[in-house]
């Protein structure tokens, strides 16, 4: 197995979401460990919430809640969603000892910087796409996200 089948052995298993790889032959011995699937092990499960629209209709009994919840969704409808171009690790500062990059209440360009998302060890900026000000960030720092999650909420106007 040259380089670049390992090159493209590493980069699959990226995508696929796969914890671990162990490849073994007379030869060689190879394991892949995912950074995010370390990371999951040392911390608590963490809790994606959908959009409200794509929710089950709640039981009768829930009525009350669900009307507070549809008003919540009308809220944030008016608001932009910046939403991860790929899978990584989430940061919200350059490096630990760096400010953050963006607040909530922050004013934001297009092609200003939100977050940094580490990929197999590259480190990728991330910039906005629209202008407004941060109305809400949806990831906590450092942790993993996935391809399209959302990670903030930014009012256009």
């Amino acid at each position: 197995m040259d380089l670049k089948e390992i090159q493209n052995l590493i980069k699959f298993v990226a995508r696929s979401g796969a914890a671990e790889v162990n490849l073994e032959t007379e030869d060689f011995k190879i394991i892949i460990k995912t950074e995010s699937a370390m990371i999951q092990e040392h911390q608590p499960t963490q809790v994606i919430s959908m959009p409200h629209q794509a929710m089950a209709p709640a039981a009768p009994a829930a009525a009350p809640s669900a009307s507070a919840e549809s008003t919540q969704a009308s809220d944030d409808s008016k608001y932009v969603t910046v939403k991860s171009p790929m899978i990584g690790t989430f940061y919200r500062r350059p490096s630990p000892d760096k400010e953050l990059f963006v607040n909530v209440g922050d004013e934001i360009n297009e092609g200003t910087v939100v977050c940094i998302i580490e990929a197999m060890k590259l480190f990728n900026e991330i910039e906005s796409e629209v202008s407004g000000k941060i109305v809400k960030i949806l990831v906590d720092d450092q942790s993993p996200v996935e391809y399209d999650q959302p990670l903030f909420l930014v009012d256009p106007s």
